[in-house]
């Protein structure tokens, strides 16, 4: 499955539950010697939910939270579902050609992000190289979010990974790079955490609509343009983050357990 061009390998546990490990998530992320995806997506039963949500990387890191992968769940499924993940109970709901999801409240204090030391997370006093001061959002997993002038000369692949694995951020993070385009629209590239460059981040979106909101720089609902398509997020200050964007299912197929 995917969300705009966002892949997943999907496994569906709830009747027969499996093992998952780091080193089996990996080799089925691998797109030479295994399936290959962005992130595999574990889905299972839950005591206090429809279904469950395990997610892990490609590097094979498991995480709190992915808005493309709880798109797809719905359709996975065939119908309205609440979802329990590391990250909390999410609802989504099938819409035409995709999903609707109540993504929770994000968070702003220093220590849920997390952050390294306390910080003012609307402007941080921290940058790297010539970006300007950043936000940072938790949104069910870390974000930081850059509002540059010009995507075209950002050097996604040096400070990607050079932010993402800094001392600052404990728990490594998610790096957003942001031009506003027009009024309540964004266009945006993610580095993700544990898997790189992306087609597209619904929690990075997520992140960068409650950011430009939280900063003035719009009112919402904002639509975020990503290399794979548009998604559209809806915030209010102290209320729920609204997602709503495509799901595609892609294909079904069997392999062999044991190869991996």
């Amino acid at each position: 499955m995917h969300g705009l061009g966002n892949d997943f390998v999907v496994i569906d546990a709830r009747s027969a539950p499996l093992a998952m490990s780091e080193a089996r998530a990996r080799a089925i992320a691998d797109r030479h010697a295994g399936i290959g995806c962005d992130q595999l997506i574990v889905i299972g039963e839950a005591a206090d939910a429809d279904v469950s949500m395990r997610i892990f990387n490609a590097d094979g890191s498991e995480v709190e939270a992915c808005g493309n992968a709880t798109r797809c769940v719905p359709l996975f499924v065939g119908r309205d579902v609440t979802i329990r993940t590391q990250a909390g109970l999410l609802d989504a709901r099938l819409i035409d050609g995709g999903a609707s999801v109540d993504m929770g409240a994000p968070r702003f204090e220093w220590d849920a992000i997390p952050l390294a030391y306390p910080m003012d997370t609307l402007t941080m006093a921290a940058s790297w190289e010539d970006l300007p001061a950043p936000a940072a959002v938790n949104v069910g997993n870390p974000h930081v979010v850059f509002f540059v002038d010009a995507l075209d000369g950002v050097n996604f692949d040096r400070l990607g990974p050079l932010i993402e694995h800094d001392p600052l951020f404990p728990a490594r993070v998610n790096v957003n790079f942001a031009q506003v385009v027009g009024e309540n629209h964004i266009r945006l590239v993610v580095w993700e955490r544990g898997a790189g460059l992306t087609r597209a981040c619904g929690t990075g979106a997520c992140a960068t609509a409650v950011a430009a909101i939280r900063r003035k720089l719009m009112t919402g609902p904002v639509t975020v343009s990503l290399p794979g398509g548009d998604l559209l997020i809806g915030w209010t200050p102290r209320g729920h983050i609204q997602m709503t964007g495509p799901a595609t299912h892609v294909f079904d197929g069997e392999a062999d357990w044991s190869r991996f």
